[in-house]
């Protein structure tokens, strides 16, 4: 699933959050949004995700407009969102959380057996309450949350953000595992949209990066030429 941003324009009060954002995501790549804490990154995931409505420009999936359609069917049109903060249901166990991720799917729905095999510490816990795990062990249910519908567009914002090293580079490898070959594997490759701070894990993955300063894009490029780029020292304080 194709996306494309365009022309996007918000606004929180009289303040100007958004200013004419574009940006292209295509199937089988990891494209990272990157840039410090107060630039619009956020607003823009959920601009995307139909949580706050655009002031302007048009988002759309696979040519399609979804500018004016409520969250719900974005997301049964194949968004998958993991929103920063994890947002798990901490009372409710593993199983249940995951469940709630085939919300938007047709009644008796199956999760993919697929879920267990990318996050197997999940399959170990699935009767233990969301609140009792780790930060990162949440983390990787918000993610398979989200992938329990399967999605063709993956959107995550800041997943690494208070992760220990360890499951860090686990998710990593099932991002690039979904990017490469879908949540089973073997079939076509997913969009992946990552909302980033931690560079090192950005530069791994991208496929192509952007860098967004005061509510615009002030770079983009691909992956590989971050370096060059010098990406890195934009993004410093």
């Amino acid at each position: 699933m194709r996306l494309e941003i365009e022309g996007i324009q918000q606004y929180y009060g009289g303040s100007h959050i958004l200013r004419d954002v574009a940006l292209v995501a295509e199937p089988g790549a990891v494209t990272v949004l990157m840039g410090r804490n107060g630039v619009g990154k956020s607003t823009l995931l959920k601009s995307l995700m139909g949580l706050v409505p655009v002031r302007g420009g048009d988002i759309r999936l696979d040519g399609r407009s979804i500018a004016a359609l409520p969250t719900w069917k974005r997301m049964r049109m194949g968004i998958g969102y993991v929103p920063q903060g994890r947002e798990i249901y901490p009372r409710l166990s593993v199983a249940e959380n995951l469940q709630i991720g085939l919300a938007s799917q047709p009644a008796g729905t199956r999760l993919p057996e697929a879920l267990l095999q990318l996050f197997p510490v999940l399959g170990q816990m699935l009767k233990r309450r969301g609140g009792d795990l780790s930060g990162g062990q949440q983390q990787q249910l918000a993610i398979a949350r989200a992938l329990a519908a399967r999605p063709s567009l993956l959107v995550l914002d800041e997943p690494t953000e208070g992760i220990q090293p360890s499951i860090i580079k686990d998710i990593g490898k099932v991002l690039r595992q979904l990017a490469d070959g879908g949540l089973d594997g073997n079939g076509p490759g997913m969009t992946i949209l990552l909302v980033e701070q931690y560079y090192d894990f950005a530069a791994e993955l991208s496929d192509g990066y952007l860098v967004m300063e005061r509510g615009e894009i002030v770079a983009r490029g691909a992956g590989d030429d971050m370096e060059r780029d010098q990406v890195r020292a934009r993004l410093a304080i």
